[in-house]
């Protein structure tokens, strides 16, 4: 046998990533999730800023913000909340993450044949009570049925529009050498409380999801800390590994974090230490980082702490001039580590 040099010998084959058919990993947040879109959604629509939570389009002169974001989270009621409240937050967070108070939401659903009317009452409910509580109504929507086995019982749509005020412009763009990384809160507790309501791991009593609305935390940074509050991102999925990498890469810099100064909740480290999951993969949907201006860093902090969503809020590193798109992190036993992230999914379903 020769192989394609020419030599005799045996040939060992060599695994070949699938290129011609979505993988569960495409939806990851993850490497296949950025190659998706960079070679084939954004590079057909031609479409600007793909690592942007939202998209600002100006309308007479004011900043409007507008996303869409589709929910598929299994189980569909957790601890912490359910789809309808999930897909609330993840649209306002969205529009919050550019700046941008909401205005109004649509809620779209697909339904799949034989689902149960009750629990399709539960879940709009439900949506309707987040809503109301982040003072946001929604406005509009659409429904469709399919048949049986061709939807996993319900998908959720939501599109979001908010107006931006004038003085803040917050882009995953803009971090800067000097700035300093700000955390919001603790990490892992959406992706635990999911994958143990989904499993019956028993964790449901010690972790319930972080899942809620981010922008009156977003409004009180902005307040005082202005154009220095440069880049805000809620570390959905991927956690908050990739919403580093995604802000380094997009920035042009580098980030050093300290992990001892990463919030982890003891439950969700114990959890992920028996499952084999690093807590900086699993995803959030009640906390956010930011890279902001070290002149503006100590106000802004303080502007969190003094809010229920924000009173964990702490400083977990610094933005450097490089390697571009690297997250190094101190170790608890002092040594360095590349923060990378994830080529695949870990936890599908997850929102």
């Amino acid at each position: 046998m020769t192989n394609s040099a020419g030599l005799a010998g045996p040939i060992c084959p060599v695994a070949q990533a699938e290129t011609e058919r979505v993988l569960l990993g495409h939806g990851s947040g993850g490497q296949l999730m950025a190659e998706l879109l960079a070679d084939v959604i954004t590079a057909e629509l031609g479409a600007e800023d793909p690592l942007e939570d939202a998209a600002v389009v100006g309308v007479g002169g004011v900043d409007t913000v507008f996303t869409t974001d589709g929910f598929v989270v299994t189980p569909r009621f957790f601890p912490g909340g359910d789809i309808g409240s999930l897909a609330v937050h993840g649209t306002v967070n969205d529009l919050a993450m550019r700046g941008a108070m909401p205005v109004a939401l649509s809620l779209a659903y697909i339904i799949e044949e034989g689902f149960p009317i009750d629990e399709l009452r539960r879940v709009t409910r439900s949506a309707a009570a987040a809503a109301s509580a982040a003072g946001v109504k929604i406005v509009t929507g659409d429904t469709k049925v399919v048949g049986r086995g061709a939807a996993d019982g319900l998908y959720v749509t939501t599109t979001g529009i908010g107006l931006r005020p004038g003085g803040a412009r917050p882009s995953a763009t803009a971090g800067e050498p000097g700035d300093l990384v700000l955390l919001s809160g603790p990490i892992g507790l959406h992706g635990t409380a999911i994958l143990s309501a989904r499993e019956g791991l028993g964790f449901e009593a010690e972790i319930s999801s972080d899942s809620r609305p981010l922008h009156h935390l977003v409004a009180a940074m902005l307040a005082v800390g202005g154009a220095g509050v440069r880049t805000l991102r809620d570390p959905t999925r991927g956690g908050l590994a990739s919403a580093l990498n995604e802000l380094a890469s997009a920035s042009g810099v580098g980030i050093e974090i300290t992990e001892a100064d990463v919030p982890v909740p003891r439950p969700v480290a114990a959890a992920c230490e028996l499952l084999g999951l690093d807590p900086m993969h699993v995803a959030n949907e009640g906390c956010l980082v930011a890279l902001v201006a070290p002149e503006a860093a100590q106000d802004v902090l303080r502007a969190m702490r003094a809010r229920p969503d924000g009173a964990s809020a702490t400083v977990i590193g610094e933005v450097t001039d490089g390697p571009v798109g690297r997250i190094s992190a101190r170790t608890l036993v002092g040594s360095t580590r590349i923060v990378d992230v994830l080529v695949g999914e870990q936890l599908p379903r997850i929102c």
